[in-house]
């Protein structure tokens, strides 16, 4: 197996998460901070600058796009070190090595903005002030994820326990916009801790204060923010009584089913996120834990970010054609029916809207009835079984009372 097909082969989304398009945009966004990196490193152990031009000495067994590739099948399918390093015929400290230069890079890049090419989001104030400027809603939502066991008779070994999951765990907190897409994943804190609190220390509070326009929609694990910050942050209604009356339990069921259908898009959030192997269950050192969580959400906001953003339909109704208002003062003068002899005079309003609604185009025609009354669709519609005298006979007659009626709906032909 040669390296380059395993390159090649390793390049597929099904293997590293990301798109071929969106891994060239990584190469080239990471290459120079890369070689920065290495210099800097190089100087370091030096102490000196450099004695010869750049490029001499032992190469590297894995090129910069090779290190990039073997980092992102790892965070996407948790694939060991070892077997990577036999897909690429190199040593397992190579590939263990190439992570260790690559995932911080990852990490440190930010959050995508929608609609903002360029623009990166990587503290909780660049979140709020993003809100703010672009009127978004914000949901807010934790998230854990289960780590090793401490050892032993370690200090603060139950400090990682939490109480919902009942297994050691590291949680995490996620800001969406209300289409999903992922804005900042971060303030990871061990898994006894509760939500609100991790928000806390984070600074969430004095965002709230100084940024009084910013909304956000939480669950029922920060119900001390909706509290403290009523016009901001909302959160489930609280549960009536048992003997509250039925149409307030009604009533409760409804609004929280509400605000759960606002809020159920950063839980689709947090599936994005769980869909890179080692946020389903992470097995490395908990010390690295932190890194690799933000290394995985930038690439998740990402492909996120690149979904179109959704305009709100509006609920104007906007007619085909113009509406023709009857009323018993302003009369329209309609066309002569060459079927209506028997009936009534060809020229008089009754047999005038019977002929118009005999001889309409099927594509168009709806008469809507006033305060006179009448059914849902005019008489003698097309697939009507009833004989054509009896639909003309009720039609001179329903149009009679609509014409006699106090109003007259809009009639379109």
């Amino acid at each position: 197996m040669t390296k380059k097909w395993a390159r090649a082969a390793l390049t597929h989304p099904a293997f590293c998460g990301v798109s071929r398009t969106h891994l060239g945009d990584l190469i080239e966004e990471l290459a120079d901070p890369w070689l920065a990196r290495c210099e800097s490193a190089l100087y370091e152990r030096r102490g000196a600058e450099r004695q010869r031009e750049a490029g001499a000495g032992p190469k590297h067994d894995l090129v910069f796009t090779s290190r990039l590739l073997v980092t992102l099948v790892h965070l996407r399918t948790g694939l060991p070190h070892a077997a990577l390093a036999e897909l690429y015929g190199t040593a397992r400290s190579t590939v263990s090595r190439a992570i260790g230069e690559i995932r911080p890079l990852l990490a440190a890049r930010g959050f995508a903005v929608p609609d903002r090419p360029g623009v990166r989001l990587r503290t909780l104030a660049d979140v709020f002030a993003y809100a703010e400027a672009e009127g978004i809603r914000l949901r807010i939502d934790g998230a854990e994820t289960q780590v090793r066991r401490p050892k032993a008779n370690r200090p603060g070994r139950r400090a990682f326990v939490s109480g919902k999951k009942k297994q050691n765990t590291i949680k995490t907190t996620t800001i969406s916009d209300g289409q999903g897409r992922l804005l900042w994943s971060g303030a990871d804190r061990p898994g006894r801790m509760h939500d609100q609190t991790a928000m806390r220390t984070e600074g969430i509070a004095e965002q709230l204060r100084s940024r009084p326009k910013v909304t956000a929609e939480v669950d029922e694990g920060y119900r001390g923010l909706a509290n403290e910050f009523p016009d901001q942050v909302s959160a489930p209604p609280k549960k009536p009584k048992d003997e509250a009356p039925l149409g307030e339990q009604y009533a409760w069921r409804e609004m929280r089913r509400r605000q759960s259908s606002e809020r159920i898009c950063v839980e689709h959030a947090n599936a994005e996120l769980r869909q890179w192997r080692p946020l389903q269950r992470y097995t490395g050192r908990r010390e690295d834990y932190a890194e690799t969580h933000l290394a995985i959400a930038s690439l998740v906001s990402d492909r996120a970010a690149r979904r179109p953003t959704r305009s709100k339909p509006s609920t104007e109704l906007v007619l085909a054609r113009q509406a023709a208002y009857c009323s018993p003062t302003s009369r329209p003068e309609w066309p002569a029916h060459p079927d209506l002899n028997r009936g009534p005079s060809r020229n008089s309003p009754q047999a005038c809207i019977a002929a118009a609604v005999r001889s309409r185009p099927v594509s168009s025609c709806a008469v809507a009835a006033g305060a006179g009354g009448g059914a849902s669709r005019a008489p003698g519609w097309p697939g009507s079984r009833q004989p054509r005298l009896r639909r003309w006979r009720r039609g001179a007659a329903w149009s009679a009372r609509v014409w006699s009626g106090v109003g007259c709906g809009p009639l379109l032909l």
